[in-house]
């Protein structure tokens, strides 16, 4: 059985930042026996940044013993540029950024809107439209995430 994957989280924190990571999510999948940490940086994550802070938190990991002893594969991973915000400071970081929203129903017709984040708290955001400045509630929000543009 595994640790319940916020304990893992906690227990990493302190490696992460001492090394200017933030962790962002902690996924353990049953099928693969494998715990993946993906993490993020203010400059982004590149395959070092992985390697490095896999190195530094496998002895610690393991004597956490996350799995009770069964068998296990360590990840860490970036979580993509089109990862959903997870985090408080996933909103933060992108505060004045153009994002993505898909809602679980319509709003005004729409069930997907882009536009700029200009606000957020605990129970909303705040997106600025080409139309209008829109107050969405935070459980009305299937996924929010950085928006992608290729030039």
């Amino acid at each position: 059985m595994f640790k319940p994957v916020e304990q893992i989280r906690v227990f990493l924190e302190n490696y992460a930042n001492s090394m200017g990571i933030e962790i962002v999510d902690v996924e353990y999948d049953k099928k693969q026996n494998a715990l993946t940490v993906f993490i993020e940086t203010e400059k982004g994550v590149d395959l070092d940044t992985c390697e490095k802070f896999h190195n530094a938190i496998m002895e610690p990991i393991d004597e956490l013993d996350p799995s009770d002893g069964a068998p296990y594969t360590l990840n860490v991973s970036s979580p993509g540029l089109d990862r959903p915000f997870k985090t408080r400071r996933d909103f933060e970081r992108n505060l004045e950024k153009e994002v993505e929203v898909k809602l679980y129903a319509p709003l005004k017709g729409q069930k997907y809107l882009d536009g700029i984040l200009t606000a957020f708290d605990e129970n909303s955001i705040i997106l600025k439209t080409e139309k209008e400045e829109v107050k969405i509630s935070l459980n009305k929000i299937a996924k929010i995430n950085k928006a992608i543009k290729f030039d």
